[in-house]
């Protein structure tokens, strides 16, 4: 198979006879697309990357492949389409050795996955790989904030790139902070659109298992503010009302985190494998043959959701200098890959949110090829009452959508307008919904399609699959209509190969877009996305 590995700049003229210029700016989508044939090597095609999981993006090669951000540059009438990968520490040490050499999550699995566990801890311990400068892949989300665009991906720290004049891009180098990052950053950090503040954590498989972060509209991270937890957990996303952040304690958990432990520290029992004789490789095989005999067995992926757990949300005020007044509350068990947004009404905290009732990783990881039909991502309402301590849930839509976006104007803040995908039963994206949270859902439905909170629906057609559609408003800030705007996305036409980018009226959800703008290349489906402004673009910073 033939992997995607173009990288240029390509001017493109045409006209935008009815857009405003509000859509002056660049849409920024990133991805992972493997430069190199990954180390547990291929399972399908490349070019179709994520097809079958685009919930949350886990494939048994991709999930931690090479970052590509695939952007087009919009500007008085004319788009440059530009496609670079995100220089990080991780590409350019594959770049030097001619091929993969990181572990990827989605290789974790069974015994092969616990043995590249071992092998890229002794190439860590013997300086082959240099992980000084992290080693994640910035290739899940991007944000902009303090004149700086950001590359993120929940396992390293964020990478700053700028965005050129001509619409190219360009690698600044990897952000810690003035060195005050010591932990692992979100994919999706929250900027508050009225303080300019953006609000972060990282997880780990160590204690502290979450830590909280709050950045300056000046960019100055503040201390650190570990959150308790009882264990090791997935934790992808997160959300901001106007004084609190909220926490995601959900049962999907690092195991076997003890055995893996073991495993990586055991340095003793490698000596004495090595001293009879085995080669360093076998010896790692004998250590994690011993430690994880259930995980290699039942050839299980390293992340396993317990149906047996509550939910958790801990909301805590946005500007405690450590966790002692989080409130935790409990609902029934599920997984949050993305929230929507939040806001706080009287004594309540208001969450919407993608909720998904038993995820089941093993099935969507890119080992099993059957529909997934009982995979039902919806929409919902989760009400806290910081007052009483209750907790209660709403369901907002039937299966499937994900990729919630919103007017990022009222981030933090009550607002009416939702926009999600539409997932097929093997995760494709094969169109945008827009509900009405003022609206209530109609009950007995068994699909999603017009009528009681759903006000519109754009339906990509038959073959054709897209990404996350970004919301452009028309007029900055909260004095216009909160849906009079734009969304932007990504397309893929399988039918005839061909990719575009569709922007549609937010407002009206026609199923005629307002502009489509072919390619002159595959754009492989990736994950989320983002819109630059002029503004931002003009305020960039030139250096990390």
């Amino acid at each position: 198979m033939q992997l995607t590995r173009l990288s240029f700049l390509f001017l493109m003229v045409f006209h935008f006879c009815c857009l405003q210029e509000c859509l002056n700016g660049e849409f920024v989508r990133v991805g992972p697309n493997p430069k190199f044939v990954p180390v547990a090597g291929f399972d399908g095609d490349g070019l179709n990357l994520c097809s079958r999981l685009l919930l949350f993006g886990y494939t048994n090669f991709y999930i931690v492949s090479y970052r590509m951000i695939h952007a087009m540059r919009i500007k008085d009438g004319k788009a440059t389409y530009v496609s670079r990968y995100v220089k990080t520490s991780r590409l350019k040490q594959e770049e030097y050795f001619g091929g993969a050499k990181f572990m990827k999550i989605g290789d974790l699995k069974g015994f092969f996955g616990l043995f590249m566990v071992q092998m890229q801890a002794l190439r860590k311990k013997l300086k082959i790989l240099d992980v000084t400068y992290g080693f994640g892949t910035a290739n899940t989300a991007l944000i902009y904030h303090h004149g700086k665009l950001l590359a993120l991906s929940e396992a390293d720290k964020p990478y700053v790139v700028k965005v050129l004049e001509d619409g190219d891009l360009q690698t600044l180098g990897l952000l810690d902070y003035d060195k005050r990052l010591k932990h692992s950053f979100t994919a999706h950090p929250k900027v508050d659109p009225f303080t300019d503040e953006m609000f972060t954590f990282g997880y780990s498989h160590e204690p502290p298992y979450c830590t909280y972060r709050v950045i300056t509209k000046d960019g100055v991270m503040l201390d650190p503010v570990p959150i308790t937890i009882p264990e090791s957990v997935m934790m992808h996303d997160f959300a901001i009302t106007e004084n609190y952040s909220i926490f995601m304690d959900l049962p999907l958990l690092f195991r076997p985190k003890d055995a893996l432990h073991r495993c990586i520290w055991d340095s003793h029992a490698f000596a004495l494998a090595l001293d009879k004789g085995y080669s360093s490789s076998q010896s790692g095989l004998i250590v994690l043959h011993s430690c994880t005999k259930e995980m290699v067995k039942n050839g299980e992926f390293i992340y396993k959701f317990d149906p047996t757990k509550k939910g958790r949300f801990g909301i805590l005020q946005r500007y405690e200098k450590d966790e002692k007044t989080i409130r935790w509350f409990e609902l029934p068990n599920c997984f949050i890959f993305h929230n929507a947004n939040a806001w706080e009404e009287g004594d309540e905290v208001v969450l919407i949110t993608c909720r998904l009732e038993n995820p089941d990783l093993d099935k969507v990881n890119g080992t099993q090829n059957e529909k997934l039909e009982n995979f039902g991502n919806e929409l919902y309402e989760m009400r806290f009452n910081m007052k009483t301590g209750a907790a209660s849930q709403k369901q907002l839509s039937v299966a499937a959508v994900d990729f919630p976006r919103i007017n990022e104007s009222y981030t933090g803040r009550k607002q009416r307008y939702v926009y999600c995908t539409i997932l097929d039963s093997i995760a494709k994206v094969t169109g945008v919904i827009k509900f009405d949270l003022h609206a209530e859902p109609e009950s007995g439905k068994k699909q999603l399609e017009v009528g009681g909170n759903v006000m519109g629906i754009y339906d990509l057609g038959p073959g054709r699959f897209g990404s996350e559609a970004v919301f452009v408003p028309k007029e900055p800030g909260v004095s216009g209509e909160e849906d009079d705007g734009y969304l932007i996305l990504f397309v893929h036409d399988e039918n005839t190969g061909k990719s575009e980018v569709n922007v549609i009226d937010a407002k009206t959800m026609s199923p005629d877009p307002v502009a489509v703008v072919e390619l002159p290349n595959r754009v492989p489906y990736g994950f989320h996305a983002f819109f630059v402004n002029e503004e931002q673009l003009v305020h960039q910073q030139a250096e990390v």
